[in-house]
């Protein structure tokens, strides 16, 4: 018998969607059961609906045996297979057309999970989507495997497919009567959840609040939104500040206010906007300033964490500096960023690097026509970003590339393209990196784009 239900992992899917969701490192002891709670829809793919297949262990053979009973709100069917699945279909998701901000709803329950004996699967799911066709599905499987289950893969069926944003994952170990959980968070708050068997991360991808069940030593990483690229012959947004700290104690419930990716300019000539400030407690991380555009005072990248990159010059052959780094370091603790780079106008009009948090943005001279690069970002926090599956290569904040004959590239961590020209526009910086977006060339062609919003992750240890 069982009676208690322990949150061991939690994943919201951001802005940036997710092709895949995975519950690494399921403890295998003080547990009798596991349960899978999730709400989910379509990011992209199927119009209506789209199945979501779960994998046990990563495995692929046809082990995977099912009975199913479904219905579609007009009619009932069921049937079964035996042996011959590489995947548990677990569920069928929203699809894009399906009612506006409705989601599926879907529970999973896994008993004995770490017993030698092949594993049984029961689930019920329903694709709820407020309209006259909804789907409904009661599901048992049988997964033969002798081991132990250690981790579970969510995706869609297509290859095409994402989970969009605010889908939601919950892993519950349910544990034996009379016993104490072995392995559980020591407090709540945050969108992910995850534990890489040292450390448990919570990340959050939107404001909230962190909550200590007992009082904890933290280490903190703060991360501010990124800066947008600025517009006409522009530079790159900067890279949001990071802010950094090692063992700071924490007893009470902390906000946490994540930081605005700055807007892109979009009136010619005007630099992009200043990502907003990311903030634990009194730990204060400054937004990206925003990438420069031509023409008199805003031709220079504004300040940020990370400084915007600078225009073309003013007038034939000068150049327009990039913005200085304030990367902010209040609360004690250590503060990473960089200058945007200067634009230039001379053989071409190019603009400067946006600043990243490990770099500075390539400045530009009056015989280039490449656009500056952005800042590298850092991966610093490599293990962070893995176990909860953000970032972009291990890397955050880095800055926009700014406008040229041929584009700047964004820097390493997410930073966004600066324009091709009148060619090709620029590209926004990826979602919760703090990174910087890419410069634009004018008003309606070659256009610039936006910074991404920040980031804040929390870890302390599980023993």
């Amino acid at each position: 018998m069982s009676n208690t239900y322990t949150l061991l992992e939690s994943i919201s899917v951001g802005a940036a969607g997710a092709a895949s969701v995975t519950f690494n490192s399921i403890p295998q002891t003080g547990y009798t059961d596991l349960v899978v709670k999730a709400s989910t829809r379509s990011g992209s793919g199927a119009a209506v609906a789209y199945s979501m297949l779960m994998k046990i262990n990563s495995l692929t053979s046809s082990i995977y045996s099912q009975r199913a009973a479904e219905g579609n709100g007009a009619a009932a069917s069921s049937f079964n297979q035996s042996g011959i699945d590489s995947a548990v279909r677990v569920a069928l998701v929203n699809g894009t057309g399906a009612t506006a901000s409705t989601f599926s709803s879907t529970e999973i329950t896994i008993p004995n999970y770490a017993s030698s004996n092949y594993k049984s699967v029961s689930i019920d799911s329903v694709a709820e989507t407020n309209a006259t066709t909804t789907y409904m599905n009661m599901l048992a499987y049988l997964v033969q495997t002798t081991d132990a289950v250690s981790s579970l893969t969510f995706a869609p069926e297509s290859a095409a497919a994402t989970f969009a944003q605010y889908s939601t994952f919950s892993l519950y170990g349910v544990s034996a009567l009379g016993t104490t959980p072995t392995k559980a968070p020591k407090a709540t708050g945050g969108s992910i959840i995850q534990t890489d068997g040292t450390y448990w991360y919570h990340a959050f991808l939107s404001s909230g609040t962190f909550t200590p069940a007992t009082a904890l030593s933290c280490d903190v990483l703060v991360v501010a939104g990124g800066g947008g690229g600025g517009l006409e012959y522009a530079g790159g947004g900067g890279a949001g500040g990071v802010a950094y700290q090692t063992g700071r104690s924490v007893s009470i419930a902390t906000t946490v206010t994540l930081g605005a990716g700055g807007a892109r300019a979009t009136s010619s000539p005007s630099r992009g906007s200043t990502g907003s400030n990311s903030v634990f407690d009194t730990i204060t991380a400054d937004g990206g300033g925003g990438g420069g555009g031509w023409g008199g005072s805003v031709n220079i990248g504004a300040s940020g964490g990370s400084g915007g990159g600078g225009s073309m010059g003013v007038s034939s052959n000068t150049t327009a500096a990039g913005g200085s780094a304030t990367q902010g370091t209040s609360g004690g603790a250590t503060g990473y960023g960089f200058a945007g780079g200067a634009g230039a106008r001379g053989t071409a009009f190019v603009g400067g690097g946006g600043g990243g948090s490990g770099a500075v943005g390539q400045s530009r001279t009056i015989t280039d026509t490449v656009g500056g690069a952005g800042g590298a970002g850092l991966n610093t926090w490599s293990t962070w970003l893995s176990t909860t599956g953000l970032g972009v290569s291990g890397y955050i904040a880095g800055g926009g590339g700014g406008v040229g004959v041929t584009t700047g590239v964004g820097g390493s961590g997410g930073g966004g393209n600066g324009a091709l020209n009148t060619a090709v526009n620029a590209t926004a910086a990826t979602a919760n990196t703090g990174s910087g977006g890419g410069g634009g060339y004018e008003l309606t062609n070659g256009t610039s784009a936006a910074g991404g919003s920040g980031l804040v992750i929390i870890r302390y240890l599980a023993a």
